[in-house]
Protein backbone atom coordinates (compact mmCIF):
# COMPACT_ATOMS: atom_id res chain seq x y z
CA UNK A 1 0.00 0.00 0.00
CA UNK A 2 1.03 3.55 -0.30
CA UNK A 3 2.24 5.32 2.48
CA UNK A 4 3.81 8.62 1.08
CA UNK A 5 1.03 10.15 2.37
CA UNK A 6 -0.07 9.06 5.56
CA UNK A 7 -3.00 10.75 7.29
CA UNK A 8 -2.54 11.63 10.66
CA UNK A 9 -6.11 10.74 12.09
CA UNK A 10 -7.62 11.44 15.50
CA UNK A 11 -9.77 8.40 15.67
CA UNK A 12 -8.59 4.26 14.07
CA UNK A 13 -9.56 4.28 10.73
CA UNK A 14 -9.04 1.31 8.12
CA UNK A 15 -5.38 2.16 6.51
CA UNK A 16 -6.76 2.39 3.00
CA UNK A 17 -8.43 5.45 4.08
CA UNK A 18 -5.14 6.98 6.02
CA UNK A 19 -3.30 5.86 2.95
CA UNK A 20 -5.65 7.23 -0.09
CA UNK A 21 -4.44 10.86 -1.59
CA UNK A 22 -4.45 12.58 -4.58
CA UNK A 23 -1.27 13.13 -6.57
CA UNK A 24 -0.80 15.77 -8.93
CA UNK A 25 2.57 14.38 -9.88
CA UNK A 26 2.26 10.57 -11.78
CA UNK A 27 4.81 8.45 -12.92
CA UNK A 28 4.63 7.04 -16.48
CA UNK A 29 4.50 3.50 -14.83
CA UNK A 30 1.35 2.13 -16.70
CA UNK A 31 -1.65 0.73 -15.19
CA UNK A 32 -2.32 -2.24 -15.83
CA UNK A 33 -5.66 -3.65 -17.56
CA UNK A 34 -6.24 -6.31 -14.61
CA UNK A 35 -5.80 -3.12 -12.41
CA UNK A 36 -8.21 -0.88 -13.98
CA UNK A 37 -11.09 -3.87 -14.72
CA UNK A 38 -10.76 -4.37 -10.80
CA UNK A 39 -11.10 -0.51 -10.31
CA UNK A 40 -14.33 -0.15 -12.42
CA UNK A 41 -15.61 -3.62 -10.76
CA UNK A 42 -15.25 -1.88 -7.67
CA UNK A 43 -17.21 1.06 -8.68
CA UNK A 44 -20.05 -1.57 -10.09
CA UNK A 45 -20.75 -2.56 -6.35
CA UNK A 46 -21.30 0.39 -5.33
CA UNK A 47 -24.57 1.28 -3.12
CA UNK A 48 -27.43 3.06 -5.36
CA UNK A 49 -30.86 4.89 -4.79
CA UNK A 50 -32.97 1.43 -5.66
CA UNK A 51 -30.11 -0.02 -7.22
CA UNK A 52 -30.32 2.37 -10.17
CA UNK A 53 -26.52 2.31 -10.42
CA UNK A 54 -26.65 5.71 -12.63
CA UNK A 55 -22.78 5.69 -13.02
CA UNK A 56 -21.21 5.37 -15.94
CA UNK A 57 -17.17 6.06 -16.74
CA UNK A 58 -15.42 7.02 -20.02
CA UNK A 59 -11.98 5.78 -19.63
CA UNK A 60 -8.46 6.29 -22.03
CA UNK A 61 -4.92 5.22 -21.20
CA UNK A 62 -1.39 6.51 -22.69
CA UNK A 63 -1.21 3.43 -24.28
CA UNK A 64 -4.23 4.58 -27.09
CA UNK A 65 -2.58 8.24 -27.78
CA UNK A 66 -5.29 9.49 -29.70
CA UNK A 67 -8.49 8.75 -27.20
CA UNK A 68 -5.94 10.28 -24.35
CA UNK A 69 -5.40 13.32 -25.97
CA UNK A 70 -9.68 13.03 -26.48
CA UNK A 71 -10.36 12.78 -23.44
CA UNK A 72 -7.99 15.12 -21.71
CA UNK A 73 -9.08 17.70 -24.31
CA UNK A 74 -12.26 17.79 -21.80
CA UNK A 75 -10.20 18.68 -18.70
CA UNK A 76 -10.01 22.14 -17.78
CA UNK A 77 -7.02 24.14 -18.84
CA UNK A 78 -5.21 23.80 -15.45
CA UNK A 79 -5.98 20.02 -15.06
CA UNK A 80 -4.57 19.37 -18.55
CA UNK A 81 -1.12 20.42 -17.41
CA UNK A 82 -0.67 17.98 -14.75
CA UNK A 83 -3.17 15.09 -15.53
CA UNK A 84 -1.63 14.76 -19.03
CA UNK A 85 0.86 12.95 -17.29
CA UNK A 86 -1.01 10.19 -15.57
CA UNK A 87 -1.70 6.51 -17.74
CA UNK A 88 -5.37 6.52 -17.46
CA UNK A 89 -7.91 9.37 -17.33
CA UNK A 90 -11.46 9.18 -17.05
CA UNK A 91 -14.73 11.06 -16.87
CA UNK A 92 -17.74 10.20 -14.17
CA UNK A 93 -21.22 10.69 -15.50
CA UNK A 94 -24.58 10.28 -14.11
CA UNK A 95 -27.94 9.54 -15.14
CA UNK A 96 -30.52 11.59 -13.61
CA UNK A 97 -33.88 10.12 -13.85
CA UNK A 98 -34.45 6.27 -13.05
CA UNK A 99 -34.99 3.98 -15.78
CA UNK A 100 -38.04 1.88 -13.66
CA UNK A 101 -40.38 5.44 -13.95
CA UNK A 102 -38.44 7.91 -15.66
CA UNK A 103 -38.63 10.08 -12.17
CA UNK A 104 -35.61 12.53 -11.30
CA UNK A 105 -32.68 10.46 -9.45
CA UNK A 106 -32.03 12.86 -6.41
CA UNK A 107 -29.49 10.55 -5.32
CA UNK A 108 -27.71 10.07 -8.96
CA UNK A 109 -24.91 12.75 -8.12
CA UNK A 110 -24.40 10.72 -4.66
CA UNK A 111 -24.58 7.53 -6.33
CA UNK A 112 -21.84 8.11 -8.68
CA UNK A 113 -19.72 9.72 -5.91
CA UNK A 114 -20.08 6.24 -4.05
CA UNK A 115 -19.03 4.98 -6.52
CA UNK A 116 -16.30 6.19 -7.57
CA UNK A 117 -15.28 6.23 -3.59
CA UNK A 118 -15.08 2.86 -4.46
CA UNK A 119 -13.15 2.47 -7.27
CA UNK A 120 -10.57 5.19 -5.42
CA UNK A 121 -10.12 2.87 -2.24
CA UNK A 122 -9.80 -0.06 -4.81
CA UNK A 123 -7.02 1.35 -6.28
CA UNK A 124 -5.54 2.92 -3.07
CA UNK A 125 -5.66 -1.33 -1.91
CA UNK A 126 -2.96 -1.82 -5.12
CA UNK A 127 -1.03 1.17 -4.71
CA UNK A 128 -2.28 2.94 -6.89
CA UNK A 129 -3.78 7.07 -6.73
CA UNK A 130 -6.49 8.52 -7.75
CA UNK A 131 -7.05 12.20 -8.29
CA UNK A 132 -10.37 12.95 -8.86
CA UNK A 133 -11.36 16.60 -10.14
CA UNK A 134 -14.68 19.14 -10.35
CA UNK A 135 -12.48 20.91 -13.70
CA UNK A 136 -13.76 19.73 -16.58
CA UNK A 137 -15.40 20.58 -19.72
CA UNK A 138 -18.77 18.66 -19.58
CA UNK A 139 -20.25 20.74 -22.91
CA UNK A 140 -16.96 19.31 -24.89
CA UNK A 141 -17.74 15.79 -23.19
CA UNK A 142 -21.09 16.03 -24.72
CA UNK A 143 -19.87 17.08 -27.74
CA UNK A 144 -17.21 14.37 -28.30
CA UNK A 145 -18.68 11.46 -26.93
CA UNK A 146 -22.09 12.08 -28.05
CA UNK A 147 -23.90 12.06 -24.37
CA UNK A 148 -26.95 11.59 -24.54
CA UNK A 149 -29.86 13.77 -22.59
CA UNK A 150 -30.60 13.26 -19.06
CA UNK A 151 -26.69 12.24 -18.41
CA UNK A 152 -24.95 14.69 -17.00
CA UNK A 153 -20.88 14.49 -17.32
CA UNK A 154 -19.60 15.51 -13.48
CA UNK A 155 -16.14 14.28 -12.82
CA UNK A 156 -12.87 13.82 -14.21
CA UNK A 157 -10.31 10.89 -12.32
CA UNK A 158 -6.54 10.52 -13.25
CA UNK A 159 -5.40 7.06 -12.55
CA UNK A 160 -1.78 6.19 -12.00
CA UNK A 161 1.26 5.40 -9.68
CA UNK A 162 2.46 8.69 -7.56
CA UNK A 163 5.55 10.46 -9.03
CA UNK A 164 8.46 10.80 -6.48
CA UNK A 165 8.70 14.10 -5.64
CA UNK A 166 12.19 14.80 -6.49
CA UNK A 167 11.30 14.39 -10.37
CA UNK A 168 8.49 16.92 -10.23
CA UNK A 169 8.61 20.31 -11.21
CA UNK A 170 8.62 22.79 -7.74
CA UNK A 171 5.01 23.58 -8.13
CA UNK A 172 3.68 20.16 -7.93
CA UNK A 173 6.73 18.76 -5.77
CA UNK A 174 5.18 21.55 -3.03
CA UNK A 175 1.18 20.58 -3.56
CA UNK A 176 2.31 17.18 -3.71
CA UNK A 177 4.34 17.20 -0.49
CA UNK A 178 1.95 19.69 1.93
CA UNK A 179 0.35 17.56 4.45
CA UNK A 180 -2.60 16.42 4.35
CA UNK A 181 -5.39 18.29 6.67
CA UNK A 182 -9.10 18.09 7.51
CA UNK A 183 -11.53 19.47 9.83
CA UNK A 184 -11.98 18.09 13.09
CA UNK A 185 -15.11 16.20 13.86
CA UNK A 186 -16.61 19.20 16.04
CA UNK A 187 -17.05 21.15 12.96
CA UNK A 188 -19.36 18.87 10.71
CA UNK A 189 -20.89 15.93 12.98
CA UNK A 190 -23.94 17.78 14.73
CA UNK A 191 -26.94 17.58 17.28
CA UNK A 192 -29.36 19.38 18.88
CA UNK A 193 -29.32 22.23 16.23
CA UNK A 194 -27.19 23.32 13.37
CA UNK A 195 -23.61 23.70 14.16
CA UNK A 196 -23.87 22.49 17.96
CA UNK A 197 -21.30 19.27 18.07
CA UNK A 198 -22.68 16.03 18.94
CA UNK A 199 -21.77 14.95 22.57
CA UNK A 200 -20.81 11.35 20.73
CA UNK A 201 -17.73 13.40 19.25
CA UNK A 202 -16.44 15.19 22.03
Amino acid sequence: MNTQKQATVDHPVHDIIAQRWSPYGFSDRPVSPADLRSLFEAARWAASSYNAQPWSYLVATRKEPEAFSRLLQCLVEGNQTWASNAPVLAIGCAKLNFAHNGLPNKAALHDLGLASANLTFEATARGLCVHQMGGILPDKVRDLYAIPEGVQPLTGLAIGYPAEPDTLSATLREKDLKVRERRPLTEFVFSDKWGTASTLIQ
